[in-house]
């Protein structure tokens, strides 16, 4: 193919002329035009700086070179030698030869795709099972936090009649030992006069012992045992009383004293916490 670079003036169709030739099939490439000179512009054995030599990819016909009087050169490349790359170390071999049809083997292509998806799937929840547990179990309290948690009371130390308090989780922890008389009369006490209603049996599991947090349920203040107009706990900030059992009986304060859990292993020890 022939074209021809016209410029303005009259003789510039007789100054330059331009050959373009792109290689077939049948033939290889051949200078269009030929323009003899003194001085040879192009060098043959020269690299040309295109996509195809920086790759390795450099054409092996002749190229199509473009000679001029006022000295301008340009080289055209055919595409049509470069090398496709060769997958076949990434297929398998049941779907290589182009000649089979590739539905003989699709069952255990598929067959095998489940397996490898499944196995994938396993090993996918039970890594996120492995995080999720590690994450949660680094949120829980440690050995030392937990041993603080709790507390063992020796109640051979406490005498009847005697309340003793002690620290637990940084809160103050009553533990009385109720004389006969005082548990016949929590026991008797009507619960309609109660302001929290609640009998003296669900707030202990041995009727000689009680064991609640000293913190007074109007404002958190401490209250003092063995006073008050029941002779239970009374706090002296506002004016609660509280009775034996550790119930609300007059004051300011909404509820009865709280009663931790707790565990008797034996009947000389109590386990808070």
């Amino acid at each position: 193919m022939m074209s021809l670079a016209a410029r303005s003036g009259a003789f510039s169709p007789y100054m330059q002329a331009t050959a373009f030739t792109v290689a077939g099939p049948l033939k290889a490439l051949v200078p269009g035009v030929v323009v003899k000179g003194e001085k040879i512009l192009l060098d043959p054995k020269k690299k040309f700086l295109c996509r195809e030599t920086l790759t390795g990819q450099s054409p092996k016909t002749g190229p199509a070179v473009t000679v001029s009087i006022n000295g301008c050169a340009g080289v055209r490349f055919a595409h049509t030698d470069v090398k496709v790359p060769d997958f076949s170390d990434y297929r398998r071999p049941e779907v290589q030869d182009p000649n089979k049809s590739s539905q003989d083997s699709s069952e255990s292509r598929r067959t095998f795709s489940y397996l490898v998806t499944g196995a994938s799937t396993v090993m996918a929840v039970y890594a996120a099972k492995t995080v999720v547990t590690q994450f949660v179990s680094s949120m829980s309290a440690s050995a030392d936090v937990l041993a603080l948690s709790k507390i063992e009371i020796k109640l051979g130390d406490i005498p009847e009649g005697k309340n003793m308090t002690f620290k637990w989780r940084g809160k103050p922890l009553f533990v009385r030992h109720r004389t006969e008389k005082e548990i016949a009369t929590e026991e008797a006490v009507n619960m309609a006069e109660l302001r929290d209603p609640q009998h003296d049996r669900d707030r202990v599991q041995n009727p000689s012992w009680v064991i609640v947090l000293g913190v007074c349920t109007h404002l958190g203040c401490v209250p003092i045992a063995n006073a008050g107009d029941w002779g239970g706990y009374y706090c002296p900030c506002h004016g609660s009383h509280y009775d034996a059992s550790g119930r609300i009986r007059k004051g300011p304060a909404p509820l009865n004293l709280e009663v931790p859990y707790y565990e008797f292993p034996d009947e000389e020890t109590v386990i808070v916490g």
